[in-house]
């Protein structure tokens, strides 16, 4: 077992607890810290995307159970996202283009889940209306699909600061969001064969634990003040992510 690999088994452990706490599973996350560390190129998608998977579903698991993941909202979001998901994977836009705008589009939500007056839930939420939601599901797949990501890093802001939901029940739907994307993107990475590294094993139990943790926490401990602010410096990372790491 190389130094590295165990480096990367505990960014990996770090990352699934912090993003699961706002129901992300750490696609962003994984593959900065395989390009920090030097792993192949070709193996950091599908290791990224197993993983995703992994941590997931644990969040669906857990906020479910916690009654947070109000199914009905799904369906609109998944309906857009799943064509234009596979449709942003295969378009290759520059980076010098796509990254700076869109880590923008982070900063802007995290500046505003961190800034906003009110940090309650205490306001009726509107739920997810479906020509809206799909059109955002839309745009969410297509930039999920163009940053190889499952796109709850774009979905979760927008779920909490348009009201349609409240801040947990926005994170577990951004789990299942997450889930299906990621099935998506694997299934399409499957037919063209991949390999998987040898220590897939021990990232998947650090990510498994690290998810059952943050999980925990986002659905029944953080206060919503807390969830924010976490969602908020989870925005700021995948911003620095898209413009400093490949």
């Amino acid at each position: 077992m190389t130094p590295e690999v165990v480096v990367l088994a505990v960014l990996f452990f770090a990352a699934a607890l912090l993003y699961s706490s706002v129901g992300h599973a750490g696609a962003s996350a994984y593959l900065a810290a395989m390009a920090f560390v030097g792993v192949a190129p070709a193996t950091m998608r599908p290791t990224a995307l197993v993983l995703n998977l992994l941590v997931a579903t644990i969040v669906i698991v857990r906020f479910w159970r916690a009654g947070h993941l109000p199914w009905r909202n799904l369906v609109p979001l998944a309906i857009g996202s799943v064509p234009m998901a596979f449709l942003g994977g295969s378009i290759d836009l520059p980076g010098e283009i796509y990254r700076p705008l869109v880590a923008v589009v982070l900063l802007a939500g995290a500046w505003r889940l961190a800034t906003a007056t009110t940090m309650t839930d205490d306001v009726e939420r509107s739920g997810v209306p479906v020509l809206a939601g799909v059109a955002a599901g839309a745009v969410i797949g297509l930039l999920a699909g163009l940053t190889g990501t499952g796109g709850g890093i774009f979905l979760t802001p927008l779920l909490v600061l348009a009201a349609w939901t409240g801040t947990r029940d926005a994170a577990g739907l951004s789990g299942a969001f997450i889930l299906v994307n990621s099935i998506a993107g694997l299934a399409g990475l499957l037919t063209g064969g991949v390999s998987l590294p040898p220590a897939i094993p021990l990232w998947m139990a650090s990510v498994v634990t690290g998810g059952l943790i943050g999980s925990w926490l986002g659905a029944a401990r953080f206060s919503i003040i807390s969830l924010r602010r976490a969602l908020a410096f989870v925005l700021v990372l995948a911003a620095a992510k898209l413009v400093f790491l490949p």
